[in-house]
């Protein structure tokens, strides 16, 4: 049975939170992926940027509807949500779009595992931690080509 550490891409890509949106969107193209970790200068893994968070840059904004009864303002929608909303929007660093709740697993997680976590939550890459340091990603990629071998 095959785990992370043996299957797992070890040159990985990463940002930081002050590189900018233009910046991230140069290094995507370049090397042809859809997203990124983020991380912090010790290498702490801090979230991840992927293209979908761009494209949330470009986005119209979704007015929240409200009712106003005797003075008070009740939003229908989550208001925390339509703030993380326009900070995305008008996001011009990592920082401001990054997503911080990452799924991750260790060296020693198994394939059958990684495999299950990326079917059931929609998740093309994972990173792999030591502790809180990212020591790579596995991408559905590496998991197809540990089968092949």
């Amino acid at each position: 049975m095959k785990k992370a550490g043996e299957i797992m891409s070890t040159a990985v890509i990463t940002v930081g939170l002050e590189t900018t949106v233009q910046e991230l969107a140069g290094l995507l193209a370049e090397h042809r992926i859809s997203g990124a970790p983020v991380v912090d200068g010790n290498g702490r893994l801090l979230g991840v940027v992927t293209e979908n968070d761009l494209i949330d840059q470009t986005k119209r904004l979704h007015i929240p509807t409200v009712i106003t009864i005797l003075d008070s303002v009740i939003y229908l929608e989550n208001p925390k949500k339509v703030e993380r909303e326009i900070k995305k929007m008008a996001g011009s660093r990592v920082g401001d779009i990054l997503t911080r709740e990452v799924v991750t697993v260790n060296e020693e997680t198994p394939i059958e595992e990684i495999a299950t976590i990326m079917a059931e939550q929609h998740v093309h890459t994972l990173p792999v931690l030591r502790g809180e340091t990212l020591v790579g990603v596995i991408g559905k990629r590496d998991i197809i080509r540990s089968l092949l071998a």
